[in-house]
C-alpha cells in the first residue's frame, strides 16, 4: 500500500506544532504588511498580526510561491509515495489553481483537493484525510470522498466592527457609518467559495442568536445531526470561551472544537469576531 502524505496550508488554522503531532506537512501563508512579506507563524504570530491590524497597518494576503510549494512536496516525497494536498478554497485564493498546475508534472503522485474549505472547515477536511488514510483508503479514494463533501459545511460569522469590511469594499463607507451609529452587526456566511452577507441585526445578543438559529436549522435540515461542530473567533480568548459555552448550551451532546479563525479570514473581518461552523461527518468514518 502506498504511503500517503497530507499537506495543507496555514489557512486551515492548524499550527506547526499540531501539524507535527498529526504527522502532516504545513505551508505557511505569506502576508504583506506595509509591503514587507511575513509568513504565518514563522515570522508573523497571531499577536503581532492583530497588533499591526489595530494600528491600521496596510495588510494584504498573498499565496505561496510555486517554489515554496514544490519544496514541501519534494521533501514529502522523500518519505511518502503520494501526496494529498488540501489548500484553501479556489474561490478565495489562487493557490489551489496554482497547485493543480504544478501537480501535472508529478505524474499522478500529487492529488490536489479543491474541496471549497477555509479555516475551521478546512481543518476538519485535513483531519478527515488523516483518518481515511488510517482506514486504508487510497489517495484517489480520499480525494473523491472529500471533493464529494466539499459543500457539506457551513460557517457563520459576526464582526465587532464594520471597519475592516469597509476597507475591503464589502460595505460602503456610508453604510458602515450608519451601521456603527445604529449598532448594526452583520452576520456573514461562508458556504463553499464565497463570503456572503447572511443577515443584519442590532447588537451582539441578536447576532449570536441569529448564528445559533441558522446553525440549528442547518444541522436539523441539511445534515440530520451528523456533524462536527466548531466555534471560532478572532482576538479575545476570554470572549471566545464564553461563546463556546453558549454554543455548548445550545447544542448539548455535541463536542465543540474551539479554534481561532485563520488570519486570512481575520484580515477581512478584524479582531473581536465570533463564528460558529460545522461540517458533515464523512460516512466512511462512521
Amino acid at each position: 500500500m502506498n504511503k500517503i502524505a497530507v499537506i495543507t496550508d496555514s489557512n486551515s488554522g492548524i499550527t506547526l506544532k499540531e501539524a507535527k503531532d498529526l504527522g502532516i506537512f504545513m505551508i505557511s501563508m505569506p502576508f504583506y504588511i506595509e509591503e514587507e512579506v511575513f509568513f504565518e507563524e514563522l515570522t508573523l504570530s497571531q499577536e503581532d498580526f492583530y497588533k499591526r491590524l489595530t494600528e491600521n497597518a496596510s495588510i494584504s494576503t498573498s499565496q505561496p510561491s510555486p517554489a515554496s510549494v514544490k519544496e514541501v512536496w519534494e521533501k514529502a516525497l522523500e518519505e511518502y509515495d503520494e501526496i494529498l494536498h488540501i489548500p484553501m478554497s479556489s474561490g478565495l485564493s489562487g493557490s489551489c489553481e496554482m497547485a493543480m498546475m504544478l501537480a501535472e508534472s508529478y505524474k499522478g503522485k500529487v492529488h490536489v483537493l479543491d474541496n471549497q474549505r477555509i479555516s475551521v472547515t478546512q481543518r476538519q477536511a485535513v483531519y478527515d484525510a488523516v483518518h481515511l488514510i488510517e482506514k486504508g483508503k487510497s489517495a484517489q479514494e480520499i480525494k473523491e470522498i472529500l471533493v464529494r463533501e466539499k459543500l457539506e459545511a457551513s460557517i457563520y460569522i459576526t464582526v465587532d466592527t464594520l471597519k475592516y469590511l469597509k476597507k475591503g469594499g464589502r460595505v460602503t463607507p456610508a453604510a458602515a457609518a450608519l451601521g456603527t451609529v445604529l449598532n448594526v452587526k452583520p452576520v456573514l456566511s461562508i458556504r463553499g467559495e464565497k463570503l456572503d452577507s447572511f443577515a443584519k441585526v442590532r447588537g451582539w445578543k441578536s447576532a449570536k442568536k441569529t448564528m445559533l438559529d441558522a446553525m440549528e436549522k442547518d444541522i436539523r435540515e441539511r445534515f440530520q445531526g451528523e456533524v462536527h461542530l466548531m466555534a471560532a473567533y478572532t482576538g479575545s480568548e476570554e470572549e471566545a470561551l464564553s461563546w463556546k459555552k453558549e454554543v455548548e448550551d445550545r447544542f448539548p451532546g455535541y463536542e465543540v472544537q474551539m479554534d481561532p479563525l485563520s488570519l486570512s479570514v481575520a484580515c477581512h473581518i478584524g479582531p473581536g469576531a465570533l463564528a460558529i461552523a460545522c461540517s458533515r461527518k464523512v460516512k466512511e468514518l462512521n
